[in-house]
């Protein structure tokens, strides 16, 4: 097994747990240089990059799924077995490994590791996150580890560029040996494995990857068994599999339990070769720091109270930068109204481009905010805790653990919250959190939230605390939504039980401020071009709507009334023919129009609004200084001289927000990862449904007990 082995090109697979740093450190490696797509036929991400190596070379890398073992069950990580046993003909078997290991969780991630080492391929380890193994008061002695494992393995830190350089040397090596890692198991065991290995290619019964099939057809689940001969390519020894299992069964009854044994004893003897563990830690400062914060009690305590404040700043440290982004868009438009004649193109860019896009931009310090505190939960640990408390809860309604990040993402946007569905392996379960995920309210209806709100309680009539916690109370109906939607979907649709779900709380540590900044910009420089490409083109759209055709008038100055144009547009006569729907909620004409544009993306909703309010606003009132758009809406009034944007319209529209799913590209997700275009039209019409009859409920039971 140590033969010379040497290649022709440098491409390697990217492999390891999940959370192990692996991404990081391939997106350190290839900065710009990458690709992403999806794997035919599945909706896993294929992600590839390369970087120049030592001598000029280019060294590719395709950072595969993160996986805990070879025998898979969900999809990333089947996608990630069959890269590496060479079963995919879209993706050639890779000729090198490059294995990434959380160096402060070794014993865990050698478990694949090994497995991985089985396969006979020139392997590297990386040795990643020593800084935050030396803080838990744990050292590796990386060469003992290599001695051990027969391959390189190169200490560094993803986050830091210096530690790179020995990895990259390592890399670039023209010449590598295979690892000389092997396990030996009872020789019952290994006499099934090599009878299986025979009978399904005997030329080559000896091949370290036909073993490792073998061994993975033999461990294989009883339901399983037929479609995982199948797609290992060893159809035709599926008799001798079953042969064999029952002899083991027979002769060897713990085969099973005494593999997986056999595995960790000598990973047990390799850690305490190469690890060390230091009398200083932070260990016990984490155990006290989690009696507080995942107590039973408490633990909600601190999660309500951490909430709170995030919302509460939402509102706080959003403030002044909100006004001066609507004060500058509101300058904008002034000094394009002094430059430009009056006529269309005028119209458009003031009214349409300046009043649409201003509209939403003025809320992205509000989501900037909200980003910054989940990236600092996040990067403390405290956000696994916060997982903790809530399986508590979700196990009760039948949603494995593993539920709990997407829904997390889906607080973000949803898109991703949905695609990180895929490390959930049953299909189930999988369905039911891509179903329910959309009700977590996303990032694009805080601008909603804000702005209604705003209305039900203009100026000073309520304390910044008050807002913060009726925010809170909108994301936590949300989230109390797609619980109770699960359980019912879980009792009905989708019956089945939820797994036991396992987890392993990280230390806390200091945050990385610089990678909380980058996040807040990355997502910022989406939402740029978001308003730069959907929102603006919707925004001039709306205008066209708003503003043709142009009516003819009688008055002696020649120029339509404003509101009388508006309501004879295309975007008028589409109001008032969804207004008797949206009536008996509340709605007007406007809101329907605002109803109907949000179904591209929820924030649109706002930028209608603008637009609408712009068109129809009077040109002595704008020349003096137009109010806001929080503003206005406190002044609109209905046909009778009765406010429009009552309490009892707003909390009927909020309701509506939080149920109601208005988002093509998250429909086009669900398309996707459903392989079915029947699961987002149920989606769309039971959040939909769900919406209206709630607002509608709200509203006419308002009405009825004298509110307004």
């Amino acid at each position: 097994m140590n033969e010379g082995f040497s290649v022709r090109s440098r491409r390697y697979a990217v492999v390891g747990n999940p959370n192990c740093g692996k991404t990081t450190l391939f997106n350190a490696l290839t900065g710009l240089r990458q690709k992403v797509g999806n794997y035919p036929g599945v909706t896993v991400e294929k992600k590839s990059g390369h970087f120049i190596g030592q001598h000029g070379e280019k060294i590719e890398l395709l950072d595969l799924p993160g996986s805990y073992s070879l025998s898979a069950h969900a999809p990333d990580e089947r996608v990630t077995r069959n890269v590496l046993l060479g079963l995919r003909s879209d993706t050639p078997r890779p000729e090198r490994i490059l294995c990434v290991v959380d160096a402060s969780h070794l014993e865990r991630n050698l478990y694949f590791i090994t497995q991985v080492l089985e396969l006979g391929l020139p392997t590297i380890i990386a040795l990643n996150m020593i800084d935050l193994a030396e803080a838990a008061g744990i050292f590796i002695d990386a060469a003992k580890l290599s001695e051990q494992l027969g391959v390189p393995v190169i200490p560094c830190q993803a986050d830091c560029r210096e530690t790179l350089l020995p990895l990259k040397l390592a890399l670039s090596r023209a010449e590598m040996r295979r690892s000389s890692w092997k396990l030996s198991f009872p020789q019952t065991l290994m006499r099934a494995v090599d009878t299986l290995a025979a009978s399904s290619l005997r030329e080559a019964a000896a091949d370290p990857l036909i073993r490792v099939k073998s061994l993975l057809l033999l461990l294989a689940p009883d339901v399983e068994i037929g479609l995982l001969a199948s797609e290992l390519q060893m159809a035709s020894a599926l008799g001798v599999a079953l042969a064999q299992r029952a002899m083991l069964d027979r002769e060897l009854p713990t085969w099973r339990e005494d593999l997986i044994g056999v595995r960790y004893h000598h990973i047990n003897k390799i850690c305490q070769i190469s690890q060390g563990r230091s009398t200083i830690s932070n260990d016990a400062m984490t155990h006290r720091l989690d009696e507080i914060l995942t107590h039973p009690f408490w633990g909600w305590v601190g999660f309500l109270g951490i909430m709170s404040l995030m919302f509460v700043s939402i509102f706080v440290v959003a403030a002044y930068p909100m006004d001066w982004i609507e004060k500058g868009f509101d300058f904008l438009g002034d000094v394009i109204k002094g430059i430009l004649p009056a006529g269309d193109l005028r119209d458009l860019l003031a009214d349409g481009v300046v009043a649409g896009i201003g509209g939403v931009i003025t809320f992205l310090p509000q989501i900037l905010v909200l980003f910054f505190f989940i990236g600092l939960l996040e990067d403390t640990g405290y956000m696994a805790r916060a997982a903790f408390l809530m399986d508590r809860v979700m196990s009760k309604v039948g949603l494995h653990g593993k539920s709990f990040i997407p829904l997390l993402s889906s607080y973000a946007c949803a898109i991703p919250g949905i695609m990180a569905t895929r490390t959930i392996e049953n299909s189930k379960d999988r369905l039911v959190t891509i179903l329910v995920a959309p009700l977590m309210s996303c990032s694009a209806r805080l601008p909603v939230y804000a702005l209604m709100i705003a209305a039900l309680f203009p100026g000073g009539t309520l304390s910044i605390w008050f807002k913060g916690f009726l925010m809170m109370g909108l994301y936590l109906l949300g989230t109390v939504a797609a619980l109770g939607f699960a359980w019912f979907f879980k009792k009905t649709l989708l019956r089945g039980e939820a797994p036991v779900f396992l987890m392993e709380l990280p230390p806390y540590r200091c945050p990385a401020l610089k990678h909380i900044v980058m996040q807040m910009f990355f997502r910022a420089n989406m939402f740029f071009k978001r308003a730069g490409t959907v929102i603006l083109g919707i925004s001039i759209l709306l205008w066209f709507l708003a503003s043709f055709p142009k009516i003819k008038t009688e008055s002696l100055s020649g120029v339509p009334d404003k509101a009388e144009q508006l309501e004879q547009s295309y975007a008028g006569r589409l109001g008032h023919f969804l207004e008797p729907a949206i009536a008996p909620l509340g709605f007007d004409w406007k809101m329907g129009i605002g109803l109907v544009a949000a179904q591209a993306a929820r924030e649109v909703f706002i930028s209608t609004l603008a637009i609408i309010y712009h068109v129809e606003g009077d040109e002595k009132e704008v020349k003096k200084n137009s109010a806001s758009l929080r503003e206005k809406l406190s002044h609109e009034k209905r046909v009778n001289g009765l406010p429009v944007y009552t309490p009892l319209t707003c909390i009927s529209l909020l309701i509506f927000f939080v149920f109601s799913m208005q988002c093509i590209s998250t429909l086009a997700v669900v398309r996707r990862e459903t392989n079915s275009l029947r699961w987002p039209l149920f989606q769309f019409c039971y959040m939909t449904g769900t919406a209206y009859f709630l607002a509608l409920l709200v509203y006419q039971s308002g009405l009825l007990l004298g509110f307004y």
